[in-house]
């Protein structure tokens, strides 16, 4: 047996003892399991076994009473599952995490799965949880940044704390991130919660479980061609407050206004980080300061260096027209104790809009024994295991009623995840394949209305010569990022101007609201707009 069965294999050779905390399940039903009184006898077997184990019970499901491995479906298996976090649910416990084998030499044979469950109800997370979106330019530090604030740990001159946030191989082969990553870390009354090992899922759920006061970052990417990507992350997610990177070694790039433009766009209250200080002298550190600081004013900002002014004043000041400037370096970990109490203070700057459930999805994956999962940030509202949603809209405009099997926050299972929440959800009734970026999640009583053309004010950030009727950017609106046709009025837009718009989506319809801000980009062509009237159809 491989080593990644070993909690498998242990189970199976300790079994079931009368005062254990092993279960052993073929498989659970909600028919037969939920049915006629069961649901109490079996919630009070699950209780006992979670006593026996000291707060910890381990089902292994997929087996006979004597251990035989039997194997269910990948259907089965996920009911089961639902079952077991009913009955947990019931005991006042919640599953922890589960892990899940093909049986035979085929998946498709079946599978058999272990599931811990653990003593008091899943986490949820406080109300004053914010979310930062990181950006500047390529190699300007944002990840190394993130990952010693998220860890506690210097980094070692190589960017080696960046690989805790890096997802892709070849990411971390190249010292590039081509897609969002996300990191946790959080507060209690001592100070900073870390994490010890961020590629350990169960690390991350810890710093959630312990964490008074949760600080997660969406860190998007710095490198030209994926720009695309990081407008997505600072567009797509529900974000309080905007971190962006400027290396000490370079100062203030192209990119770095590129990305400055969509933030303040984007009315983000924002911190700029001067990373690298270690890197340099401290006559280029105030060179280089001074750079951002005339930047910041060029765009009618207001820069307040921390250093002459002290945290406290930052906290009280930021908004979209004070942005603190912070000197920091990873490596002596030098201003990493001014974010961290920075971060600790920062009041969430999101408020509720809206008090139904809404989510737009900005990844989709499939999960052995669970199925389609759909990830993003909660934009308002609040969801919970069991919810029936609908899904959409497809291609042709419809939406699909699902139902959310289960939710998970930077790993840990939880019942309910509120607005703000980076989460993701595991949905019933529908396939991966069916689900993409852009669409949305909602009550199963909404009553949609599937957008095609909007119209929209508009400022022209940057542009060769002028936007003409016809001309075709990609629309990055919550986590939508679709090509349009824009009519401007009168017939074209020069840079600088401000003015209104048709916008027409070219290839399928998209949930759109008045009110919602968005970037539309072509070539080295940018700028923002606010969607003021929508067309149905």
């Amino acid at each position: 047996m491989s080593a990644d069965r070993a909690v498998l294999h242990e189970a199976l050779e300790r079994g079931e003892e009368e005062g254990g905390n092993i279960e052993f399940k073929e498989r659970l039903s909600r028919s037969v399991h939920l049915a006629d009184g069961r649901l109490e006898s079996l919630a009070a077997q699950l209780r006992h076994r979670v006593l026996s184990g000291d707060g910890t019970a381990t089902y292994v499901v997929g087996v006979t009473d004597d251990g035989g491995i039997a194997g269910i479906s990948p259907d089965a298996f996920s009911e089961s599952m639902d079952v077991l976090s009913i009955l947990a649910d019931e005991a006042g416990a919640h599953i922890e995490d589960v892990e899940t084998w093909g049986v035979g030499e085929a998946s498709s044979n079946g599978l058999v799965g272990v599931a811990t469950v653990k003593e008091g109800t899943a986490l949820d997370a406080d109300d004053d949880h914010i979310v930062v979106g990181t950006a500047g330019h390529v190699d300007h530090g944002k990840s190394t940044l993130v990952g010693s604030l998220v860890t506690g740990q210097a980094d070692n001159g190589e960017g080696g704390t960046r690989g805790f946030l890096d997802v892709q191989p070849h990411e971390v082969e190249r010292g590039l991130s081509a897609d969002l990553s996300y990191a946790v870390y959080g507060f209690d009354d001592d100070g900073p919660i870390h994490l010890h090992n961020p590629h350990r899922k169960s690390d991350r759920a810890r710093v959630v479980q312990e964490s008074d006061r949760l600080v997660s970052f969406v860190d998007t990417v710095g490198h030209e061609p994926w720009l695309r990507t990081t407008i997505r992350g600072l567009v797509g997610q529900r974000l309080d407050y905007g971190l962006l990177v400027v290396a000490a070694d370079d100062g203030p790039t192209r990119t770095t206004r590129e990305h400055l433009g969509i933030l303040l766009a984007m009315e983000l209250p924002t911190v700029v980080a001067l990373t690298k200080t270690d890197a340099v002298s401290d006559e280029r550190v105030l060179e280089v300061e001074r750079e951002v600081e005339r930047l910041l004013r060029d765009v009618e900002r207001t820069p307040l260096p921390v250093e002459r002014h002290g945290v406290e004043a930052a906290v009280e000041e930021i908004s979209s027209a004070v942005v603190p400037v912070v000197q920091t370096s990873a490596v002596t970990m030098d201003g990493l104790d001014e974010l961290d109490s920075f971060f600790q203070r920062l009041p969430k700057t999101t408020s509720e809009a809206r008090e139904d459930f809404r989510m737009y999805i900005d990844r989709t994956y499939s999960v052995t024994g669970v199925g389609a999962v759909a990830s993003g940030t909660v934009n308002s509202g609040s969801v919970e295991a069991g919810d029936e949603l609908l899904v959409g809209p497809m291609a042709d405009g419809s939406f699909r009623q699902v139902e959310v099997r289960s939710i998970e926050m930077h790993y840990h299972r939880v019942d309910r995840a509120k607005s703000g929440r980076i989460v993701g959800i595991a949905l019933k009734g529908v396939k991966e394949s069916e689900i993409e970026r852009g669409m949305v999640l909602l009550p199963a009583d909404a009553d949609p209305t599937p957008v095609r053309s909007f119209e929209a004010d508009v400022m022209v950030l940057n542009h060769p010569t002028r936007i003409r009727d016809g001309y075709e950017p990609v629309v990055h609106l919550e986590t939508v990022s679709e090509a349009v046709v824009f009519h401007p009025d009168g017939g074209q837009l020069l840079p600088g101007d401000t003015g209104h718009a048709t916008v027409e989506f070219k290839f399928r319809p998209y949930l759109v609201e008045k009110g919602q801000r968005f970037v539309f980009r072509e070539g080295s062509s940018k700028g923002v707009g606010t969607v003021t009237e929508i067309h149905e159809g």
